[in-house]
């Protein structure tokens, strides 16, 4: 006799739907499944197994063509079966079939695709470099709107330790030029024609300082009209921009590179260390690995392959 295959999540959900007979949230069907018993069939179900819920849905509806799952456009969210009958007032379904539905729901926040990013540009050939996030609610806010658009959300610096051996370190030393880069990144969730403009400003404003500037999105509304604009703002005030990958963070992609300043901006680099202590200690923390000729500071954690699959399953970046 075969060995029973272990009931799923997806199994649980869709179980859990039928037997109650409505749309339900990812948090409905978590509950809902116990009263009718079904959580008894789960082996592990981890800290927050409803969200683990409404990811698998997501994935399920936006992977497999024949997923027998719906949700609805109206908020909260709400999960159905296709085979599924209601009453006009709950007939408001919208099949997700693509990544840029699923995104622009915004069931994750900015500064959860930090990670994402992280791990990007300390892989990528072109950045190789470690992050810091800049936590803006702790700067100094003596008057109101004087520090608008002045702090990028997360900041990378290159070091040429692991490129260049220790003879040509002190080469370079001897000839008094720096080979570190600086690099300054905004994030966005979704960036679609009428709000390109404001978000490319505020990069503009946050990020200029730096050696390369870049915005950096999860989706791009496929647009020529907002490839265009893109393509003009980029060539008339050289900010990049980069579009993330969460399925397969490798094959995240500059949609357009950043013009590269060969000096920075140090007024705005002193007022940034002056406002923000998370500023302050990426700044020290780069000195401090410049006299020792090694990172040993604390940057933002890079994940592995693995931990960024579990990621975006957990905060629903799918």
């Amino acid at each position: 006799m075969g060995k029973r295959s272990e009931y799923t999540l997806i199994e649980l959900a869709e179980d859990t739907i039928r037997k109650a007979g409505i749309p339900l949230t990812d948090k409905e069907i978590w509950d809902k499944s116990k009263e009718y018993g079904f959580q008894d069939k789960i082996k592990s179900n981890g800290k927050t197994p409803w969200k683990t819920i409404g990811a698998r849905i997501y994935l399920d509806i936006r992977d497999n063509v024949n997923s027998i799952f719906e949700k609805t456009k109206n908020r909260p969210i709400k999960f159905k079966l296709k085979d599924m009958k209601f009453t006009q007032s709950t007939s408001l379904i919208d099949t997700v079939s693509s990544e840029e539905t699923q995104i622009s729901e915004n069931r994750f926040s900015e500064r959860e695709l930090h990670p994402l990013l992280s791990a990007y540009v300390k892989n990528d050939s072109h950045f190789k470099c470690y992050t810091k996030t800049i936590f803006h609610e702790k700067s100094n806010n003596d008057k109101k709107g004087k520090n608008k658009w002045l702090h990028p959300d997360i900041v990378g610096v290159y070091f040429p330790f692991q490129d260049y051996n220790q003879s040509t370190k002190h080469m370079i030393k001897s000839f008094n030029e720096n080979s570190i880069k600086l690099f300054s990144f905004e994030m966005k969730i979704k960036i679609d024609i009428g709000h390109l403009r404001e978000y490319f400003f505020q990069a503009v404003s946050n990020s200029s300082w730096a050696n390369e500037g870049y915005l950096v999105a999860l989706e791009y509304k496929k647009d020529s009209e907002l490839l265009d604009e893109m393509s003009r703002l980029n060539n008339s005030f050289g900010i990049g921009f980069i579009k993330l990958n969460p399925k397969n963070i490798e094959q995240s992609e500059i949609l357009f590179p950043a013009k590269i300043n060969k000096t920075l901006d140090w007024k705005t680099i002193n007022r940034l260390v002056e406002e923000n202590p998370d500023f302050k200690d990426f700044i020290d923390y780069i000195n401090d690995d410049m006299t020792v000729s090694k990172v040993k500071s604390k940057y933002d954690k890079v994940m592995e392959p693995e931990e960024i699959e579990d990621y975006v399953i957990k905060h629903n970046i799918i």
